[in-house]
């Protein structure tokens, strides 16, 4: 008899301790209504929610040990809190996160896209250019984030409003081959009377190279025979840019 309440008050005390060690956290369903990422948006609007908070209404629910947001959060952290890191991630990438199956990665992949696809089409209904700025804008959600480097070209007509803008050419991480003849066979053929390059740095760094310099100065030359101007040469990166126009380099 004795024996057997020492394993009844053995296997209570067992169940206290496992309990205690389990993860707490508060669902959603219990935090106050303003406070859980859909009502929130409702009531206050989309521009108060957190990225994470996006996030979680795309996901829908986490897990037994950590809400919708919670999850979002650490997702977010991986990322370094960079929505364009965050777009890098494959569905692989994002399924590693427990809580996370294919069809939530799918979501969050699907909205992603849908911003970057959102910001080129904003770019595209802004085609007069008036600054180094504004190339910037229009040609980072293009080439910006690209593993590979490509090299574009924007015409223009005389009041510097893009007519036409071409990727002449694809390559490498460290470069890539541009034919000027038809460069500017296009350009002919489009009445362009000037040009706007720019090309991309996976590397993430600024600094012209020294075939930049000589592929800028090589393509001014053909442009002064055929009377188009090179106006500038833009290095964009994921984040910033380098003007050859803006350092006095043209």
């Amino acid at each position: 008899m004795l024996q057997q309440k020492y394993y009844f008050f053995f296997y209570i005390f067992k169940e206290i301790l496992e309990m205690n060690s389990k993860p707490k956290y508060f669902s959603i369903k219990n935090w106050k209504e303003d406070d859980r990422p859909r009502e929130k948006l409702v009531i206050k609007g989309k521009e108060v929610l957190s990225d994470a908070e996006l996030i979680a209404i795309l996901i829908g629910s986490g897990s037994r040990a950590e809400s919708a947001v919670d999850l979002a959060k650490r997702i977010v952290t991986y990322a370094n809190n960079n929505l364009n890191e965050l777009g890098k991630l494959s569905l692989n990438d994002l399924m590693q996160f427990k809580g996370i199956g294919e069809a939530k990665a799918v979501s969050i992949i699907t909205a992603l896209e849908l911003g970057r696809r959102r910001r080129l089409e904003e770019a595209l209904v802004k085609p007069e250019i008036k600054s180094s700025k504004a190339v910037f804008e229009i040609m980072q959600p293009i080439i910006g984030e690209l593993p590979h480097e490509e090299f574009w070209v924007l015409y223009l007509n005389n009041s510097n409003k893009i007519i036409h803008k071409n990727q002449l050419s694809s390559g490498g991480i460290t470069g890539t081959m541009v034919d000027v003849r038809l460069l500017f066979k296009k350009a002919v053929e489009i009445s362009a009377v000037a040009l706007i390059l720019s090309h991309n740095h996976p590397s993430g760094s600024l600094k012209p190279s020294t075939s930049d310099k000589n592929l800028t100065l090589k393509i001014q030359k053909a442009g002064e025979v055929l009377d188009i101007k090179v106006l500038d040469h833009l290095i964009i990166t994921e984040k910033e840019y380098f003007s050859f126009a803006d350092n006095n380099l043209m």
